[in-house]
This record gives structure tokens, sequence and C-alpha cells, in this order.
């Protein structure tokens, strides 16, 4: 079972254009309203697949409620913590060659009793999990070290915890030693402090984190693939899509394949291949619509222990 913590999730509204000009009025093609938040769309790629999963996050105002309503339609196990601000909603702006404009609203301000209340829900649950998520932004009044606490107090209890950020809470959750992170290709920089222009300096300095104490490092690099990083073995796998319709959620759903597949038992290159299958299924579907089982059908995706580290990665 895994447990995801998402301290700002969100309702995730996706509009279609034909093309966007900015400062003109557009008709849209279409639109699609999801849950949104990198934690919810790992619980809600798991429950698509059928695997076991719960999703804890702050509930409050209309927006909250309509979030509650949207995951329990799509049968995704949750745990509300009640809070007093309104959930985020955020805007997509989807063309038809699955370039997309994000606008994202910042969430609402949590009291310290209320981040200590997420905490607490998430802790409670982690006793029965293979894996503890830590995803996404924090909302305003949420401590910058608000993921380093949850890895302390969730290896403290001999829980395996996993974190998919960025920037300063990123960084403080580095320091406390998570068994995996999943930065994307420019979280990676930040964090180190560099450009990674080749899937080498990536190689590098993942090698660096897991020097450092953190056993796997997982990047997502957009149509470029994933690679992950171990004290042993350093995997590439990729999968190519002809038509990608939108890239919202994918890392997610990557992220929710490759946690998959290792608390399944799976090997690590295994585990890898299951997540880019999962996060390139999600770029062919609408929106942040996450894939079903049906479609993973068709999508072949390449592993290998020995990639051409020369690679220049896309920006």
């Amino acid at each position: 079972m895994i447990v995801t913590l998402t301290p700002n999730p969100s309702i995730d509204r996706a509009v279609f254009v034909d093309t966007l000009d900015r400062g003109e009025v557009h008709r849209a093609t279409g639109s699609r309203v999801d849950p949104g938040g990198k934690g919810v769309n790992v619980s809600r790629a798991l429950s698509a697949q059928q695997a076991e999963t719960t999703a804890v996050l702050p509930i409050g105002g209309p927006e909250g409620h309509l979030l509650e309503e949207l995951l329990d339609a799509a049968g995704v196990t949750r745990c509300s913590v009640p809070v007093s601000g309104s959930v985020r909603m955020n805007i997509s702006v989807l063309e038809p060659d699955g370039t997309t404009t994000k606008l994202n609203e910042p969430g609402p301000q949590l009291s310290g009793d209320e981040v200590d209340a997420l905490l607490d829900a998430t802790l409670d649950r982690a006793a029965t999990a293979d894996w503890v998520v830590g995803c996404g932004s924090l909302p305003p009044g949420a401590p910058t070290d608000l993921y380093a606490t949850l890895v302390s107090q969730v290896r403290e209890r001999g829980g395996r915890v996993a974190i998919d950020s960025s920037g300063a809470p990123l960084a403080a959750a580095v320091a406390a030693r998570p068994h995996l992170i999943k930065p994307n290709h420019e979280e990676l920089a930040e964090l180190v402090g560099r450009a990674l222009p080749t899937l080498q300096d990536v190689r590098d300095a993942a090698r660096d984190l897991v020097a450092s104490g953190i056993e796997v490092v997982a990047v997502s690099l957009g149509s470029d693939g994933a690679l992950l990083v171990t004290a042993h073995e350093a995997l590439h796998a990729r999968a190519t899509i002809v038509a990608p319709l939108s890239t919202v959620g994918a890392g997610d759903c990557m992220l929710a394949g490759l946690l998959h597949g290792l608390s399944s038992g799976l090997p690590t290159g295994d585990a890898l291949a299951t997540g880019v299958l999962w996060g390139a299924a999600a770029v062919t579907l609408p929106g942040s619509r996450v894939p079903s089982a049906e479609d993973l059908h068709g999508i072949p995706v390449q592993l290998s222990a020995d990639p051409d580290l020369s690679i220049t990665l896309a920006h």
C-alpha cells in the first residue's frame, strides 16, 4: 500500500484551444475537470491500476468539496484533513500539439495546527504502507522543512519514504535522507546548483546524491524518458509517443508506476520500465487524466543498463 501526502492539492481545469494567443479572446474546443496535486495524481494513477493507496490531503472551501466528490467518483481512498482556507484551482491550456500552459494558484494559508494534523494523519497510515510519498509544492504557511520532518518521522518508524518536490522543500528533504527522490531534469539541476545538459551529467549528479545517503534517485526527463540511479546501477528507460495530448501529471504517473513496481517486488529495471510506461500512457490522454490498464497497451518501452551517456537532453 502506498500513502501519499499532498499538502497543496488542487482542482485541475483543462481548457482545450486550437492555438493560444496572448491577449486574445479564445473559444475553447473542450474542457475537463480532474482532481490535482502531485500526490493526488500518484494515488489516482495507482487506483486506476487497481493498486492499494490512500491520499492524505487538506480539504477546505467549495473547491475542497468538489475535490472530494471527484476523488470518490474515481474510487480513490482518501483521508481529508479539514482546513479553513479553500483548495486552489489550477488552469491548464492545451493546444493540439501537446503544448501546455499552466496557471497555478498559491493554495490556502495553513496554520501550524493544520500542518501538524496533515503530518499526524499521514503518519497514522504509514504503519501499514510499503511507501509514504510526500509530493508537490507547499501551500502558504507550511514550513519549508515539512517534507524533511515527514522523512525523519517515517524513517524513525521504520518506513520507506519518497519525495517529489522542488526548490527549498526538496533540498531540506534531501538533507533528511529519504529513501527515494524523483526530481525532473530542471529540479535536479536546481538541487545540485549546475546545468545538466547531457545524460552523463544527470547520471553524475544522481550518483552524488546516492553517495550522500539516498538509495534511489529517479529523474524524469520528459521525452528523453527517465534515469534511475542506485549505488550499483544506472538504468535508462524511454517510450516514444508520436501524438502527445497533455504532459500534465505524466511525471506523477511515472512515480506511481515506479513505486508500484518496487512495492510489488519487481527488479529495479522492471519497476523503472513500469513507471515510464505509466508516464508515457498519461501523455496520450487529455488534461490530467490518468491511464487505466487498457491505456498501457501498445506502448513499447526501451530499457538499458548501458545507455549512451553522451545524449544531449531536450529542454
